[in-house]
């Protein structure tokens, strides 16, 4: 993105990069912004892509963050706001653990001793929790249409849908999910493999790419219903990612939205969002 301002020809400079290095903030500052009535700069933001995590590399880098933030505070009166960067991770198994009050008391404690040593008057703190608050939003269910014995040891269950057009997480970074049985949980469990219904290589789910087995109902002759499977916590990046309402991964069509609420009594009840996706409406887009 090119930023440039008429008034003064010579003032324009580039934010394409991802960022700026610690070190080149504060002359950032006053080769660009100090002195120039057009701008008033209110907040430092820094991003980790680990997330928060009690590790000593978040730590670490949380430390070099507020070095630039008080070097910066000295030279530009007008910035009171820290934006902390790396949002806080969501529940992605049974087994998953974490202490959030700890993790946000640590972090805001660390930013108040580092201000105070360095005589530095704290920050506001902005933070971007957009997983952590939307993530437990969604859900996706599929019905299991087919198993294959692959050979000796690969059992897999086909889907009817595709990884890559509903949850394209999966797919792309080898995301994990909350992932259940919905229903026949009294019967044996097996280890399977998830594929989707596309032919492409990595439409699939499985214990090699996502960490941990996956385990479900063995699926009998003998059953009246499908095996239907759920994945939680899918209410981060999928839809903005793989579109709503568009072309889909080799033409897989977008699934039926329901949305799950409670009404005034607390019962909970259900209404449909919209309905599958139709070849026509397909076409439509297409053009035909």
């Amino acid at each position: 993105m090119r930023i440039a301002c008429e008034e003064e020809p010579n003032f324009e400079f580039y934010t394409s990069r991802l960022g700026i290095r610690y070190k080149d903030i504060v002359d950032f500052y006053k080769t660009e912004f100090k002195g120039n009535k057009m701008f008033e700069v209110k907040m430092l933001h820094f991003f980790i892509n680990t997330g928060i995590k009690d590790t000593t590399y978040y730590w670490s880098e949380l430390n070099k963050c507020l070095e630039v933030y008080c070097q910066l505070k000295k030279v530009c009166p007008t910035l009171d706001s820290l934006d902390i960067g790396g949002g806080l991770p969501i529940q992605n198994s049974l087994a998953f653990e974490y202490d959030y009050d700890y993790i946000i008391e640590a972090v805001v404690q660390q930013i108040k001793t580092f201000c105070n040593q360095n005589g530095v008057e704290e920050p506001n703190i902005f933070t971007e929790f957009g997983s952590f608050t939307v993530g437990e939003s969604g859900a996706a269910l599929y019905s299991v249409v087919d198993q294959k014995q692959q050979n000796d040891t690969e059992l897999w269950y086909m889907i009817d849908s595709s990884f890559i057009t509903t949850l394209p997480d999966i797919w792309g970074i080898n995301h994990r999910f909350v992932m259940l049985a919905i229903n026949n949980w009294e019967k044996e469990y097996n280890r399977v493999n998830l594929g989707g219904l596309t032919c492409d290589s990595l439409d699939y789910y499985n214990a090699e790419a996502h960490v941990g087995q996956v385990y479900l109902p063995k699926i009998t002759g003998d059953q009246e219903e499908p095996q239907y499977v759920g994945f939680f916590h899918t209410g981060a990046y999928q839809e903005s990612l793989g579109g709503y309402g568009g072309i889909q991964h080799c033409l897989i069509p977008a699934p039926k939205h329901v949305i799950i609420d409670r009404d005034e009594n607390g019962e909970v009840v259900t209404r449909l969002f919209s309905k599958e996706q139709s070849y026509k409406s397909m076409l439509k887009t297409l053009g035909y």
